[in-house]
């Protein structure tokens, strides 16, 4: 709202649409600078002025009833009438849908997400992938797009050779029936230590791989025992996760739509041999080639890939593709868009991978093949364990306190790793995530708990037969009505301000792909409540002013718990 005001006022003295202007328009980094900030320098050229000129110029010439603007060098910075805008700013955050955007016009939006391996470990590895792809899908929905969820399971490929290799050298059905997840990666990792000494693994591994893809009985009965306990794992820490697909398909769904990419390769003529391998070449993209066929026959990665992007854009009918998968392998998405796109799917353009770093345990970079997996279930009852023990500590009275423990305990897992720049690597920290001091999950759980127990309070001071809902109205004290009364002071209006920018924060999370801006946005908004908290009497304030005060309170544990459950973390009411 405010930002609209403000461009409304600028376009015409700017000469632009109102729209360019709101684009154009910053909140300055203090307080004491303004509410708004327009920078000049896009006016230079065309009006043939200095940006300090003509933020003079227009400064002198925007004033009026609801907003005042003083140059601030190459800017225009603008102060807004508090008293005049607060009721109706507050208004508006209450009203239905506010924050939701249009700007996806419902286009489809396919999401790869999550995507673990079978017969492998849910580790604190998979957790970037998982989390960051069911943020973006509810962020996409929230501004108007349609987003689509697909778990695309590693459930094929040469691995699995090597699994059931090792299961024919050294399984044990017992071990296997009791831990089946620990018992595959024991053989996974037993198998690479073994290969080191022993080269006759690989062929065995690689002659496992092809009886699969060729049918073989056994081969095709151990793999579906691997996928079937595999699942079983991975559904349990979903559920804990918050998590839910609307696809759930591997890469064995692909295996009968290879063919028809592999012709479609040679019919157009893209398909070279290399070394008994069959290869698309990218010297032009400045690309190593792209492998399709691997020697022994079968197939490999970027197959797969390309079969799954033609699928989706022609059954699931995706506008765009967003993969989210490790910057580690940016190669490899750079070469399947280019072989899709020189096979003339010019809608690869509209496939985007979407990296993030590396996820570190204690300075440690996870492997599989050496059996450095963190488990991520450990990982999350040991935060549950710890938020039990905090709330023992500090409400030992607490109603349902496994329920809150669970809540606190994931939630600072899953916020953890959202508030950091997803292109960051992070060094997992148990103590640091599960803390209820700094920009934590936590605290702003807490806060949000916090807010609950005030509006609580203030419905027992308010009089029982007139109840919250009329109090915040209008106030009739001995006979005599009183409207309510607004008092914005430095911590209100930010506050204020702050729940009305949602929109924004919303739009350029979605735009940069990255759910630490809302992450960031819940942290400023539970900080910026906190101050408001210290410096107002809220639940026991002045009669002419709690009904505005209150109202506020409300609106921010609204847009706390909203934030929350767009990153995937539950909000308790009381901890």
């Amino acid at each position: 709202m405010l930002k609209k005001q403000a461009a409304s006022h600028i376009a015409p003295l700017a000469g632009l649409e109102e729209e360019e202007v709101f684009k154009l328009l910053e909140v300055p980094p203090q307080q004491e600078m303004g509410d708004i900030a327009f920078p000049c320098f896009v006016l230079a050229k065309s009006l043939k002025k200095a940006p300090v000129a003509i933020a003079t110029e227009i400064a002198s010439a925007l004033q009026s009833d609801i907003l005042e603007a003083v140059p601030a060098g190459p800017y225009v910075n603008i102060r807004f009438k508090r008293e005049k805008l607060a009721t109706e700013l507050l208004k508006e955050l209450g009203q239905s849908g506010f924050g939701k955007l249009e700007e996806g016009n419902a286009a489809r939006v396919v999401i790869d997400m999550s995507s673990p391996n079978i017969a492998k470990p849910f580790g604190v590895g998979h957790l970037r992938s998982t989390v960051i792809g069911a943020a973006l899908y509810r962020l996409y929905n929230e501004a108007g797009y349609t987003a689509v969820s697909v778990n695309h399971l590693g459930d094929w490929g040469t691995q699995f050779g090597k699994q059931i290799a090792a299961y024919k050298r050294w399984g044990n059905d017992a071990a296997l029936q009791a831990e089946p997840i620990r018992t595959s990666l024991e053989l996974y990792v037993r198998f690479h230590d073994e290969a080191e000494h022993d080269p006759s693994l690989e062929i065995e591994a690689r002659d496992w791989f092809r009886k699969l893809e060729q049918g073989d009985e056994e081969a095709k009965q151990l793999w579906a025992f691997f996928v079937e306990v595999s699942m079983k794992e991975f559904d349990r820490m979903y559920e804990r996760l918050n998590v839910q697909f609307d696809h759930t398909l591997g890469e064995s769904f692909y295996n009968d739509k290879m063919g028809a990419v592999v012709d479609e390769l040679r019919a157009k003529g893209l398909l070279e041999e290399s070394d008994g391998a069959l290869v698309v070449r990218l010297e032009e993209e400045n690309m190593p080639p792209c492998l399709i066929i691997k020697k022994d026959g079968t197939t490999i990665y970027p197959t797969r890939d390309l079969a799954t992007a033609i699928y989706r854009h022609d059954v699931m009918k995706a506008d765009k593709m967003l993969y989210v998968v490790g910057g580690e392998q940016k190669l490899h998405f750079n070469q399947v868009f280019a072989v899709l796109s020189r096979m003339g799917h010019d809608w690869s353009a509209n496939c985007e991978h979407i990296p993030f770093g590396l996820m570190r345990f204690e300075g440690r970079k996870m492997s599989t093949r050496r059996g450095k997996v963190v488990f991520l279930q450990e990982v999350l009852d040991e935060a549950v364990s710890r938020a039990m023990q905090i709330i023992q500590e500090k409400n030992p009275n607490l109603p349902n306190p496994q329920e809150v423990a669970e809540a606190v305990g994931v939630g600072a897992i899953v916020f953890g790793d959202l508030s950091n720049n997803r292109l960051n690597d992070i060094d997992f920290s148990l103590e640091d995530a599960v803390s209820f001091e700094g920009e934590t999950g936590p605290y702003v759980q807490y806060a949000y708990a916090r807010i609950k127990s005030v509006l609580a309070k203030a419905r027992e001071v308010a009089e029982v037969e007139k109840g919250l809902e009329e109090e915040l109205t209008t106030i009739d004290r001995e006979n005599n009505s009183t409207k309510q009364k607004v008092t914005t002071s430095e911590p209100t209006w930010a506050l204020l301000k702050l729940l009305a920018h949602y929109p924004e924060y919303l739009s350029k999370a979605v735009q940069r792909n990255e759910p630490s801006v809302i992450a960031k946005y819940a942290i400023d908004v539970a900080q910026a409540f906190n101050r408001f908290y210290h410096a107002e009497r809220i639940a026991d304030a002045p009669l002419e002013e709690r009904a505005f005060r209150l109202t506020l309170t409300e609106r921010t544990a609204e847009r706390l718990a909203h934030s929350l459950n767009l990153l995937g973390v539950k909000a308790p009411e009381r901890m």
